[in-house]
């Protein structure tokens, strides 16, 4: 008997810890979109209602397994503008999405290099089967950093997936288009939605 009641316990204690570990992981992405919101640097005033965010849903944070290329050759990635910017391909993420086996190119920018400020920066830039309905045309991004790939595993939160700074203004920036590899045959219905998309 004491060891049923020791079962019953164990199992009760253990689901209340994963519901309080899964209720400050929302909490932590909605204080990074609450934090994206209020620091826009396009979307000014009334206009930020307009920014809308898929619901929190930690199946979209993945770990992935890293692979770094070396030696990649730069290529010049198009953009919603005229102008093409220099990158180079700096890794590679692995991961599954159920049964569906996917990869993302990790990109590093020529440009931001040159910069005290940005040059261990990387992105990821992809596009899904949202792509011109429920989220932008051209696809998100996801920022992170050389230090952050250290290791052989990366976590990739498509929680904190944003928009370009095309996507409010057009005809002003020249935003990178994510590369057709980056494309990911899945819904990824999490992170920034559409400017101006309803829930």
């Amino acid at each position: 008997m004491k060891k049923i009641k020791f079962l019953i316990a164990f199992i009760l204690l253990s689901h209340f810890v994963a519901e309080a570990q899964k209720k400050t992981y929302t909490d932590s992405i909605q204080k990074f979109q609450d934090k994206y919101v209020k620091e826009h640097g396009v979307v000014e005033g009334k206009d930020k209602a307009l920014l809308h965010f898929f619901p929190v849903n930690e199946q979209f944070r993945f770990t992935a397994r890293f692979e770094r290329i070396y030696s990649s050759a730069w290529f010049n990635m198009e953009t919603s503008g005229k102008i093409k910017k220099p990158y180079r391909i700096y890794g590679v993420l692995n991961f599954t999405l159920k049964d569906t086996v996917l990869k993302l190119n990790v990109y590093q920018s020529q440009q931001l290099m040159a910069t005290k400020e940005y040059a261990d920066h990387l992105f990821v830039p992809f596009t899904d089967k949202t792509s011109g309905d429920e989220s932008y045309d051209n696809g998100r991004y996801i920022d992170l950093l050389e230090g952050d790939l250290k290791g052989e595993t990366y976590t990739i939160d498509f929680n904190k997936a944003y928009n370009p700074y095309c996507a409010y203004v057009s005809n002003v920036y020249n935003c990178p288009v994510p590369p057709k590899e980056n494309d990911l045959p899945v819904f990824i219905r999490a992170g920034e939605m559409k400017y101006g998309k309803a829930h």
